[in-house]
């Protein structure tokens, strides 16, 4: 709206200026059967001009702009090739209306025309009225160059549908057809150049970039889409800066080198890149890589520049040199014409060139970008028309009245094949053809093509860097702000930007993945690994002792053999049971003791084989249980065996109360169903679970239970409270009667059983291995052991091979030997 309310502004300048002009010149005009609007920028208004009042610009006294000529002169050829065309729009003659656009906001004589009624323009006629007036011949508009200016003129046009076909506005905002419903364009739009210029950053690993911009609305479109571009990539937009007439070109470059940038992106019309170029080699910028878009990249004048080798390499998006059979005649065969342009002429104010002093080798040596957009543009329009005229069996309907309209619906559905090209639009206007070609200065001054980027009918990019020369000792720059991290390091953020950061090693049990998060140290899963510096995981090895492993088999069949081991000293008991040996060992007491040594060798086998939650019970709950009975039958057989002999005569009455109430089978029992009770209640609160040790190997998952000490201290406590007076009674009787020394072995049994847990809780504190579970079914079974083989096995060697020993005469004379020894 701000750009269609300026465009009214300055009607006033279209009416002083009409009054003015009225002799146009040859090449600006043609007549036809309809006409053609051209909208050039032959000359350029460098600065703001500021005026009192409206007024028109005289275009022939600002900076006449050699290309543009030369795309002018393309469009005169165009028409003409059309004319003299038999199968395209027979007997339809085209002309054109073309006018000097030199200022976007300045300048309107003629421009208001194209899109008038009988001169002047009624916004506010509906299209279905117009079409009832007498309207313009004008059926479609080439042009303009710039965005700005097609965005000064483009509401104009699009009042009245007047179809407006642009040939170098690449601005994302004609893309939107709601706002600009009639302007197509033969130019890819910005996105397409930043794409472009995106994959050459990434192919060559730059990311740290500046990005220099025309201060308009081809630049700031420009670079706005490049920030949403590189927004999920690892290139980094360290600098940018808009460019204007105004600009310190020094301060700039000094915040360049200030960042160690050496990538600029400079993304600006012809004049304001040479101006910055030429800055750039007068304040002696070197090592630089500019990365030129298709505005520029082509430039003649600056690769010739004295001094343009020491700013570095120059790289460039360019639109493909399209030959144009027939464009260099016509130009040789209009420069020969000569066109006097007398003072009458000259009074139109955008409607002479001033160029009669070129030479046709002049504007065809002049840079080609955006030939055969313009000539495309042309061809585009005579298409459109030529369906709307429906022609075709050498004629076309004379009857046919056609509007503008008319030819933006045929313009919007073209098909046709150009130079070996299809053209054809998308729904938003844009080409859905061509390519870029990427270009590279080299020493001679020209542009050397060193690589492509095709969009249809698909995306293909391809660069060949061997053809290209680096003033860097002819490697490639590099451009970054933070080098690579090594293999294993994760990036600490250093700053705002993404690409500043220092290196940190992954620990122990972490990796990095720097294509999914290079920034974060990753924890490993449970079941996985990974050393320190880790860019992945490695699955553990679990480990725990199957019933196959060689350990565990000797054990098992060690604890099996102490079960037959039970079995036949209770046999060898029971046949001798009267003997004084065996009463003297407990009598009826010894078969619970091996009963419940081979109950509690049941503990042994569930220590192998993965671990459940029955195994875990089962792996703890005999042994403490049963084990806990076998030292209570001790801990009553050494009281009696010291009460006897030592307090009886100072107790008598308890030794009454003991045998009547048979006071070592109440303590069993009460022990037994304390440690049954303590257990019961434990394995209900925290039982023995089964555990994934993760923490004793890196690389190893161990299975082993879990023991909840705090559920199983009350059964504990009673095992070390029974063991603690076993102890003691039976080191009270260790100078009893040799046969009746049983005290001495159940001391030494109990020793044996202390040293066999404290060496297997020194191993337990050093290994944590899975054979920590062999060991401790080890220490069970040589718990078990250490009562069978020192209090079982001496009374059977007695009873076997020492029969004489196993009289009643012989411990009588034991006591009696003993009891002389105590009174003396």
């Amino acid at each position: 709206m701000e750009h269609f309310l300026a465009s009214l502004c300055f009607l006033g300048s279209f009416l002083h200026a009409s009054a003015q002009c009225t002799v146009p010149a040859t090449e600006f005009k043609l007549e036809g059967d309809y006409l053609i609007g051209g909208l050039f920028d032959i000359h350029h208004v460098s600065a703001p001009v500021y005026h009192h009042r409206p007024e028109a610009i005289d275009c022939s006294s600002q900076p006449f702009l050699l290309p543009n000529y030369r795309r002018f002169q393309l469009m005169r050829f165009s028409i003409e090739e059309i004319n003299n065309s038999t199968n395209l729009l027979p007997h339809v003659s085209l002309g054109y209306e073309i006018f000097d656009h030199c200022s976007d906001t300045q300048n309107f004589p003629g421009i208001l025309q194209l899109g008038s009624v009988n001169g002047l323009i009624h916004p506010w006629v509906e299209p279905q009225r117009q079409q009832t007036h007498n309207v313009s011949k004008v059926i479609a508009v080439v042009g303009p160059f710039t965005s700005t200016q097609a965005l000064t003129v483009a509401p104009l046009f699009t009042v009245d549908f007047l179809p407006m076909v642009s040939y170098g506005s690449t601005s994302s905002v004609f893309s939107e057809k709601a706002k600009f419903p009639s302007v197509l364009r033969t130019v890819h739009p910005n996105k397409d150049t930043i794409e472009v210029i995106v994959n050459i950053l990434q192919h060559f690993n730059w990311r740290w970039i500046a990005f220099l911009n025309s201060d308009n609305d081809f630049g700031n479109d420009g670079r706005d889409l490049f920030i949403k571009r590189i927004r999920d990539t690892k290139i980094c937009l360290a600098y940018t800066k808009g460019l204007n007439v105004d600009t310190n070109y020094s301060s700039i470059f000094k915040q360049i080198e200030a960042q160690k940038i050496r990538i600029i992106i400079v993304f600006a019309p012809k004049t304001t890149a040479e101006a910055l170029i030429e800055s750039a080699i007068q304040l002696n910028i070197t090592d630089k890589v500019w990365i030129a878009d298709d505005g520029w990249s082509l430039n003649k004048k600056l690769p010739k520049k004295e001094g343009i080798k020491n700013i570095g390499t120059v790289l460039g998006v360019s639109q493909p040199v399209v030959t144009i059979p027939g464009f260099n005649d016509f130009i040789y065969s209009s420069k020969s014409q000569t066109h006097c342009e007398n003072a009458e002429q000259n009074m139109f104010c955008n409607q002479v060139c001033n160029c009669s002093s070129l030479t046709a080798d002049d504007i065809l040596t002049a840079d080609p970008s955006f030939s055969f957009p313009v000539y495309s543009a042309v061809y585009a329009i005579a298409h459109a028309l030529h369906n709307a005229l429906q022609c075709g069996a050498g004629r076309c309907n004379e009857n046919i009245t056609v509007y503008p309209h008319m030819v933006l619906a045929e313009l919007k559905k073209s098909n046709f094949t150009l130079l070996n090209q299809s053209i054809h639009f998308d729904e938003n206007g844009d080409p859905k053809y061509g390519s870029y070609s990427i270009v590279f200065w080299n020493q001679s001054g020209d542009a050397q093509e060193v690589g492509f980027y095709h969009f249809h009918p698909w995306v293909n990019f391809f660069m060949n860097s061997t053809k290209m020369q680096w003033n860097t000792n002819g490697e490639v720059p590099t451009s970054l702000c933070s080098p690579e991290c090594p293999v294993g390091y994760a990036k600490r953020k250093n700053g705002i930007h993404k690409c500043c950061f220092t290196c940190e090693i992954c620990s122990n049990g972490t990796y990095v993945n720097i294509t999914e998060d290079p920034y974060n140290c990753i924890p490993c899963k449970e079941t996985e690994w990974s050393a320190e510096g880790s860019t992945s995981c490695s699955l553990r090895v679990v480990e725990y002792v199957s019933f196959t492993d060689s350990g565990a088999i000797l054990i098992m069949v060690g604890a099996w053999v102490l079960v037959g081991l039970t079995l036949a000293v209770s046999v060898l008991f029971a046949i001798n049971y009267n003997t004084p040996v065996v009463r003297s060992a407990g009598g009826p007491m010894c078969f619970l003791i091996l009963g419940c040594l081979s109950l509690s060798s049941l503990s042994v086998f569930f220590h192998f084989d993965k671990p459940t939650l029955s195994f875990c019970i089962l792996r703890f709950l005999p042994f403490l249980l049963f084990y806990t009975v076998c030292i209570a039958c001790f801990v009553v057989r050494s009281f009696q065996i010291v009460y006897i002999f030592k307090m009886a005569a100072e107790f008598p009455k308890l030794h009454g109360w003991w045998m009547k109430y048979h006071g070592q089978w109440l303590v069993i029992t009460v022990a037994f169903v304390t440690q049954a009770l303590l257990l019961i209640i434990s394995c209900s609160y925290a039982p023995p679970k089964p555990y994934n040790d993760t923490l004793s190997y890196p690389d190893k998952i161990i299975l082993s239970c879990e023991i909840n000490l705090k559920a199983l201290s009350g059964s504990v406590v009673l095992f070390l409270l029974l063991c603690s007076l076993c102890f003691i009674f039976s080191y009270m009787g260790k100078d009893l009667p040799k046969n009746y020394n049983e005290a001495k072995a159940i001391t030494f049994c109990l020793v044996l059983l202390i040293l066999t847990w404290v060496l297997f809780s020194t191993v337990y504190n050093l290994y944590r291995g899975m054979f920590i579970q062999t060991l401790s079914a080890l220490a069970v079974l040589s718990s078990l052991y250490s009562f069978l083989l020192w209090y079982f096995l001496p009374k059977c060697y007695v009873i076997i091979f020492q029969p004489h020993k196993n009289t009643p005469q012989y411990f009588q004379g034991l006591i009696q030997s003993y009891t002389k020894t105590i009174s003396q």
